[in-house]
């Protein structure tokens, strides 16, 4: 029998990845509503909605997040929390919902090497996304049926390249400008195919826990990113690093998805630049130059 799977979130990076990823299986019915025919901060439409349609599953990429939504920071908190529980309220309605929560669950001031989740509310963020993110963790811990598939680095097309690094950097390298890093880091980058196939899984099975640190484990620094990016292109540019030492490492220790999943394979750094170098070399007319400047 096949399922109806509801994905909000379709016009960002991750939500846009996961609706093309699903939509030929002719095991999934996929519904991707936009916002005038589902508004997420009402909870009567959310719940119509679900009951109209008859979805089975919620997969909730939504989300307000500062650095792509500036306007929208002064009630980052409270939209983020309300289109959340406006799909906790009916619960009853739908078999499970997962939803991506964020290493910022962590708080990003006590960050540690590969983070478990164990290490969950030791700290509260400081940060209203971070907030945002953990008070919907502490409310999944309680939950029946929703499940925190918690990221730390998402890479891949679609992704922002005005701002994000390695989608940013392929791109400074394909116009002639010099790849630039502010300070380098050690940061735990999950490949977006990957992430669509272990979704899958969780799609399928019913998992044993709330919450999974979805990455990794296998950190890189930035700084040789940058050199693989050279590498693949066959071009050598200038790498500017603006800051000398190290920021604090951003990474999960992903045991606990490995243990459940079983022994994933995860893609090949260079094999997945080498793709994205391809893809954007093949969009470079839609780069804006100024926007990486």
């Amino acid at each position: 029998m096949s399922k109806n799977i509801l994905i909000t979130g379709t016009s960002g990076f991750i939500g846009r990845h996961l609706a093309e990823y699903f939509n030929n299986w002719r095991c999934y019915n996929i519904f991707v509503p936009k916002r005038y025919d589902l508004n997420l901060l009402e909870s009567e439409s959310v719940r119509q909605y679900i009951i109209e349609k008859e979805i089975d599953i919620v997969i909730h990429c939504a989300t307000v997040n500062p650095l792509r939504s500036p306007n929208e920071i002064e009630d980052l908190t409270e939209r983020n929390l309300r289109m959340f529980f406006n799909f906790e309220k009916c619960s009853n309605c739908y078999d499970k919902m997962i939803y991506f929560g964020s290493g910022a669950e962590y708080d990003m001031n006590h960050y540690i090497p590969l983070m478990q989740e164990s290490y969950f509310g030791t700290y509260i963020p400081d940060d209203a996304y971070g907030f945002s993110k953990y008070v919907m963790s502490r409310v999944v811990e309680l939950s029946k049926n929703i499940y925190d598939l918690r990221l730390f680095g998402v890479y891949g097309k679609y992704e922002e390249w005005n701002r994000r690094f390695i989608s940013n950097n392929i791109c400074k390298s394909l116009k002639g400008l010099p790849m630039t890093i502010n300070k380098n880091m050690n940061f735990d980058y999950l490949y977006i195919d990957d992430l669509c196939k272990i979704l899958e899984w969780f799609i399928e099975h019913t998992p044993k826990y709330h919450h999974y640190n979805v990455c990794t484990s296998q950190v890189i620094d930035l700084f040789s990113l940058a050199k693989m990016i050279n590498e693949v292109s066959g071009i050598e540019r200038e790498i500017i690093i603006r800051e000398e030492g190290m920021k604090t490492e951003y990474s999960g220790d992903n045991s606990r998805l490995i243990t459940e999943c079983g022994n994933f394979q995860f893609a090949d750094k260079k094999e997945t630049i080498q793709t994205l170098w391809e893809y954007y070399k093949e969009h470079i007319d839609e780069i804006d130059i100024e926007q990486l400047k």
